[in-house]
C-alpha cells in the first residue's frame, strides 16, 4: 500500500476508502506540522490545524479531483486554516522561525565562522519578523516546504511564474530588510 501515489490514495479516500487516509496523515503531519509552527510559534495549536487539516480533507473530500496534485491540494486547505486561524488571533505579531538555524548554520567550519553565521541567524531570523505575513507564508512554502513553483501558484491561485515572481520579491525583501538590520 506504501507504494500508491498519494493521488491514488485520495481517490480511493474519495470513493469511500476513508480508512486509506491514515497513510496520508502519516506522510503528511510532519510537513504540516512544520509549516503551521513556522507561522504561528506554537506547537500545540500546530497539531491541532494538523488535525483540523485531515478533517476538512475527508469534509471536504468530493472537492478533489484527479487535476490536482495532493500536496498542492492539502496546502490549500491548510493555507485556509492557517489565515482563518490568523483571523481569529487577537495578537497578529510576526513570528521568527527558528528552522532557519537548520538552514543556515549547516556546515561546519572554525568557531569564528560559526559566530558569524549564528549572527547572521539571528539578523536573518529578525528580518523574517517584518516581512507580511503573505510574502512570509511564500518563503516557508518554497524554500522551508521546498514546494515547486507550480505547487505554491497552485496554494495560492495564481501561474507558477506569477508564484516565481513573488518569491523572488519576498527574497528581495528578506534581503533588504536584513541588510538594513545587520547595519545596526
Amino acid at each position: 500500500m506504501d507504494t500508491l501515489s498519494d493521488n491514488a490514495i485520495m481517490l480511493k479516500v474519495k470513493s469511500g476508502e476513508t480508512f486509506r487516509l491514515g497513510l496520508l496523515y502519516e506522510r503528511y503531519k510532519k510537513r504540516l506540522f512544520g509549516f503551521f509552527f513556522q507561522m504561528n510559534r506554537d506547537a500545540s495549536l500546530s497539531e491541532d490545524l494538523v488535525q483540523n487539516v485531515f478533517i476538512r480533507v475527508l469534509k471536504y473530500k468530493h472537492t478533489y479531483t484527479e487535476d490536482s496534485t495532493f500536496v498542492t491540494w492539502v496546502f490549500q486547505i491548510a493555507r485556509n486554516l492557517c489565515y482563518d486561524n490568523y483571523k481569529k488571533a487577537t495578537n497578529n505579531r510576526h513570528k521568527d522561525i527558528d528552522e532557519i538555524e537548520h538552514v543556515v548554520v549547516t556546515s561546519e567550519g572554525n568557531i569564528e565562522q560559526k559566530i558569524t553565521k549564528e549572527e547572521h541567524v539571528k539578523v536573518l531570523k529578525e528580518a523574517l519578523k517584518y516581512l507580511p505575513t503573505e510574502k512570509r507564508e511564500l518563503l516557508i512554502l518554497s524554500k522551508f516546504k521546498e514546494l515547486k513553483y507550480k505547487e505554491v501558484g497552485e496554494i495560492i491561485g495564481c501561474s507558477e511564474g506569477a508564484a516565481r515572481t513573488k518569491v523572488h520579491r519576498a527574497m528581495n525583501d528578506l534581503k533588504n530588510i536584513f541588510l538594513t538590520l545587520e547595519k545596526r
